[in-house]
């Protein structure tokens, strides 16, 4: 009980600094283009096709337990987490891309809210339990609804 009151203690400040940086920073939305997917990284990360050219994407707000990171153990419900984002983002499947505040991160993979036919596929990560929310300031925009999902998936047991 204790556990579950720190984590949402937790989430509430995380999403309550996200929602101040987007009130801050004005919270639009920077860009919205359409690509096809070209592989899975892992369950939070894609290559796509942009008008022929390849980018590696961060999918936003969503953090699936690492399954690549050679530094870095393959962690529990991982390979669930990219098996299920392998099936949903098959190479060929079309999708649109949306940009926040911040187009790339430290990294130089574009970070971007991925949708599939219209619903942003972030989410369904969150709502299934393959990801837990995760803010890469000053990226926020849908924190609040991002958040909604997860404590959606942890009150009904679903994921890690």
């Amino acid at each position: 009980m204790a556990h579950s009151r720190a984590v949402c203690a937790t989430l509430a400040v995380a999403l309550l600094g996200s929602a101040g940086w987007g009130w801050w920073s004005g919270g639009r939305v920077a860009a919205r283009f359409d690509a096809t997917v070209v592989h899975v990284v892992d369950g939070d990360t894609v290559v796509v096709d942009i008008g022929g050219r390849t980018e590696k994407v961060r999918i936003l707000g969503a953090d699936t337990p690492e399954t690549v990171d050679p530094r870095k153990p393959v962690q529990c419900y991982g390979p669930e987490a990219s098996a299920h984002t392998k099936s949903r983002l098959s190479p060929g499947t079309r999708v649109s891309l949306e940009t926040d505040a911040e187009a790339r991160d430290k990294y130089g993979r574009l970070l971007a809210y991925v949708y599939i036919g219209g619903v942003r596929y972030d989410d369904e990560l969150l709502r299934l339990g393959y990801a837990r929310l995760l803010i890469i300031a000053p990226n926020g925009v849908y924190a609040r609804v991002m958040l909604g999902a997860e404590l959606e998936a942890r009150a009904a047991g679903r994921g890690f």
